[in-house]
């Protein structure tokens, strides 16, 4: 076999065992709902904002991912918000959980799905549909 071609292959060889690099984040600002994502993308409940807070908080407690949102129907995975560092029932995100909000923070996208590390809250509207008060949040009570 002729040395350039043995240098070819060598060289595919170690770029196909080359780790993947790392994304580049890219710095946003992101307005929208959080929503539960399991019961978004399914469909299953059909509902947002008040009809449908309770099995969204159930559901973020539970280790569902949650969401946001935003109004023209994109949906940013969030991987972490602030400086909590555990996802399964972080008590930031369920405090949130339905709430209007918009956040700065870090942007990643891979294969067309949009992931978040949120860096802050900078304005959180409340639940989007207000007749929620009369329910409480659950499991935690009030």
């Amino acid at each position: 076999m002729k040395r350039w071609l043995c240098a070819a292959i060598i060289a595919c060889a170690a770029a196909l065992n080359a780790p993947a690099e790392a994304a580049t984040p890219k710095r946003v600002q992101v307005s929208g709902e959080i929503v539960d994502t399991w019961c978004y993308v399914t469909e299953i409940m059909y509902a947002l904002g008040t009809a449908h807070h309770k099995c969204a908080v159930w559901c973020a407690v539970g280790g569902i991912p949650v969401s946001i949102l935003d109004e023209d129907g994109n949906v940013y995975v969030v991987l972490k918000v602030e400086d909590y560092d555990q996802n399964v029932a972080n008590p930031k995100v369920v405090d949130i959980q339905t709430h209007k909000i918009t956040v700065d923070g870090d942007l990643y996208e891979r294969d067309g799905v949009r992931y978040l590390i949120v860096t802050q809250v900078l304005a959180d509207g409340g639940i989007v549909n207000m007749t929620h008060e009369d329910y409480g949040i659950q499991p935690f009570g009030e």
